[in-house]
């Protein structure tokens, strides 16, 4: 088995020398966990806006593992705000393969991927770059919601 830990830490460097990465982006990185957000997705707890990844035994023993956008009890206005993402964003979030829309109290996306080593921090990069286009409907919502 290869080593997660290794996995992610190279992730976050890739992340962190993307283009689009500047200040406002953040990683919190527990070494088979991680979390990608903006400073402004009340996220400091690791309980807002973000998206994630982990890797864990229950992970490896299916062999998949999930890459999923989360707002949790930190949201303001976390139904509302899961409401208003879902409305905006639905049709291109289900134009991507594989992904599907989350139904529980803080879910709002989730792919399952195989749990295949080859290429995994370049396919992960992927698909928090895909993710990443969420971003200004993110923001947006967040800033309508916290006025």
């Amino acid at each position: 088995m290869k080593d997660v830990k290794g996995v992610f830490r190279n992730l976050e460097k890739m992340l962190r020398q993307a283009s689009w990465f500047n200040d406002d982006w953040e990683i919190y990185n527990r070494g088979n966990y991680m979390q990608l957000y903006k400073q402004s997705w009340f996220n400091h707890n690791q309980g807002g806006v973000h998206f994630e990844t982990f890797i864990e035994s229950p992970q490896i023993k299916q062999k998949s593992f999930p890459v999923c956008v989360h707002a949790e009890e930190d949201c303001p206005a976390q139904a509302e705000f899961i409401e208003r993402v879902v409305k905006l964003e639905a049709e291109r979030i289900n134009s991507w393969k594989g992904y599907k829309m989350l139904d529980n109290s803080y879910g709002i996306c989730q792919r399952t991927l195989p749990l295949n080593f080859k290429n995994l921090e370049q396919r992960l990069f992927e698909e928090f770059n895909r993710l990443r286009t969420l971003e200004a409907s993110i923001e947006q919502i967040l800033h309508e919601l916290d006025r």
